[in-house]
């Protein structure tokens, strides 16, 4: 049997995300932080394996709820970002419009569920290409548009101003705008959540993944409560289980430790960007999220070079021409990074 002629085309020409695990000593590829929450999973001890979860997740919505000063009726959890990405794309369709390089999921899914795709190139300063977005909106009238801020993989946060004026051309075109913090604990910026009470067709994603607990796989999105019960008709059942939401909620009871290790990793990030601006052959991007891009020359021979010294980066150089992504870590990690990448240079010269 030919298992392809089966396959739907949308799905036969799509390429799988690759999340690939390489062993190594020094991990810095996933923006993941270098610091958990072992304590928590003392939480998990009460767990009964034999039922099923709470399938609103009830405790955990009330504590997130508390933190964003929102409604629970504002929420809804997914396993991941990713599944309420599947779950708003399956909910209100397409086209689907994103700017370009992006979070690549949101291009993925699309394609998945058959809805068309439309990408607009970032300007220069990676900034969002304004007109290109207006001028999309109105030819394409996408019902989804997705901007992460700050943006997988630049690390800069978008204009709110340009942001602020796809919101309001949107409102005419029957568009839904999602904007994606995932990274927004790191940023300086507020975030666009103050503005869901002016615009009823803003939706913030939020996850616990890149502060500590991306092991648990909890994201969460807030937007208006006609928005969440749409997109909680088509939320699998007991989508977040029992571990996760025991060991997230207790997680989140200890606040003073989790933002401790926010400031620590935007200090660390601090010196990560001023030491690789000080290395001939880098040059890194600003950034506001939890890792740096940066340019170099043959970065696929810099990338192996550093796998083979034991750290292990993302190299992004057909998605970026010329670049790497390093995730901040532990001021260990982060100085074992500089020396390998240091000792990598030196052969090129």
């Amino acid at each position: 049997m030919d298992i392809k002629s089966l396959v739907k085309p949308n799905v036969r020409s799509l390429n799988a995300y690759e999340a690939k695990e390489i062993p190594c000593k020094v991990k810095l590829d996933a923006n993941e932080s270098p610091y958990g929450f072992r304590n928590a999973i003392k939480a998990a001890d009460k767990i009964l394996t034999n039922r099923y979860p709470d399938p609103e997740a009830k405790a955990l919505r009330g504590l997130i709820a508390k933190k964003f000063k929102v409604k629970p009726e504002n929420l809804l959890f997914g396993n991941g970002s990713d599944e309420l990405i599947y779950y708003l794309i399956t909910t209100f369709g397409g086209p689907v419009l994103y700017p370009t390089p992006t979070f690549s999921m949101y291009g993925i899914i699309s394609q998945a569920l058959g809805e068309r795709k439309v990408e607009i190139p970032l300007d220069r300063e990676f900034d969002l290409d304004i007109e290109k977005m207006l001028g999309a909106i109105k030819k394409f009238k996408p019902r989804l548009i997705f901007i992460s801020s700050p943006n997988n993989p630049t690390g800069n946060c978008f204009s709110s101003e340009k942001i602020l004026k796809i919101l309001s051309l949107v409102t005419r075109h029957s568009s839904l705008v999602v904007v994606d913090e995932a990274y927004q604990p790191f940023a300086s910026e507020e975030g666009f959540l103050p503005m869901l009470k002016d615009y009823k067709n803003l939706i913030i994603l939020r996850t616990l993944s890149k502060i500590g607990l991306a092991g648990l796989r909890v994201g969460f999105m807030i937007a208006d409560e006609e928005i969440i019960n749409e997109a909680n008709k088509v939320r699998l059942p007991f989508n977040i289980n029992s571990l996760s939401q025991a060991v997230a909620a207790e997680a989140l009871k200890h606040r003073k430790a989790m933002d401790s290790y926010i400031k620590a990793v935007a200090s660390e990030r601090e010196r990560l960007f001023d030491e690789l601006s000080k290395i001939n052959g880098t040059t890194p991007y600003p950034t506001e999220a939890n890792f740096i891009l940066f340019k170099t020359e043959n970065p696929d021979r810099i990338y192996s070079r550093l796998l083979k010294k034991g750290v292990l980066v993302r190299n992004l150089n057909s998605l970026v021409k010329g670049c790497l992504r390093v995730t901040v870590g532990t001021p260990e990690e982060n100085r074992e990074f500089l020396n390998a990448i240091r000792k990598c240079l030196k052969k090129e010269n």
